[in-house]
């Protein structure tokens, strides 16, 4: 017996692991939100980066989303459509594009309303300035 663990010692140790496990999995919950929904840096649809497009000849129309020209192009119609206008070349802007960009939609939405949360916001409080959310 001459080696005593102190219980004391082994919960301390096992709290301190639960507490560094749940502070990471908030750093990784706000992490997850503001690098793959609302990066500045891509189209937020399809993730392309974004900079300067060769094939961007003229200034895209506001959207309220940061898209790509290809992305912006198909929004734009999308947008059009809804109105009952639209490119009627672009046959395969179907019944099922629209309801895919409709869902693409929502889901901007609901992450919208999740970042304005007082739940998330509260997360976002917690870390303060020194919770990181880049490595």
């Amino acid at each position: 017996m001459s080696k005593v663990i102190s219980l004391d010692d082994k919960l301390k140790l096992n709290a301190e692991q639960k507490a560094a496990m749940l502070h990471k999995q908030k750093i990784m919950a706000v992490r997850k939100v503001f690098q793959c929904s609302h990066c500045p840096s891509k189209c937020e649809r399809c993730g392309t980066p974004l900079g300067i497009d060769p094939r961007k000849t003229t200034e895209q129309p506001k959207t309220p989303y940061h898209f790509c020209s290809g992305c912006a192009e198909e929004y734009i119609d999308y947008i059009h459509r809804l109105q009952g206008k639209g490119n009627p070349e672009a046959y395969w802007h179907n019944h099922d594009w629209l309801k895919a960009w409709h869902a693409w939609i929502e889901y901007q939405g609901a992450v919208d309303r999740y970042t304005h949360s007082k739940e998330f916001r509260r997360l976002v409080v917690e870390l303060g300035p020194d919770g990181h959310t880049c490595d």
